[in-house]
């Protein structure tokens, strides 16, 4: 079985380790004062680039999952992580429409669990930047001040849509 690598840089790796425990439904396989690792079966990997003038490097992790029901379980882990989590229903995202749920972990890296309804023919479904059109991750705390994870700025170049 082949299995995809992240390495994710994190600031306070204790904090760190319950986000991805809870989200993951297990505790690491490896463990060290500076390091953690967890090798699972289940989210396989869907992988995705983009060219849309966001700033290169990782835009936002996330698992993809094949049912209404796996969703659901999904966001039950979501809720474990004591994070804050915006939902979305029906919504239109790069070329597919999807229910999701997003989250950051505590270093800031947005994460999101979707379920995939329907493609759509065109980015976005050919939708301008819209403050609550619900494409893109949310942007960290950091980029703009006391910042709801509701708030969006979604799809525009730089945007850091999917």
């Amino acid at each position: 079985m082949k299995r995809f690598h992240v390495h994710v840089a994190v600031d306070n790796l204790e904090q760190s380790i319950a986000f991805y425990s809870a989200l993951f439904g297990c505790t690491p396989t490896v463990a060290h004062p500076d390091y953690a690792k967890w090798q699972i079966d289940d989210p396989r990997i869907n992988f995705a680039i983009s060219a849309r003038g966001a700033a290169v490097g990782v835009d936002h992790l996330g698992i993809q999952v094949d049912s209404d029901e796996e969703l659901t379980e999904l966001h039950g882990r979501l809720q474990a992580t004591a994070s804050e989590i915006l939902s979305q229903e029906g919504t239109a995202c790069c070329y597919a429409e999807s229910d999701k749920h997003w989250v950051r972990d505590p270093s800031g890296i947005a994460w999101e669990a979707y379920h995939t309804l329907a493609t759509v023919p065109t980015f976005n479904r050919g939708e301008t930047a819209a403050a609550n059109s619900a494409c893109c991750a949310p942007l960290p705390a950091a980029e703009k001040p006391r910042i709801k994870l509701g708030d969006m700025s979604c799809c525009t170049p730089g945007s850091g849509c999917c």
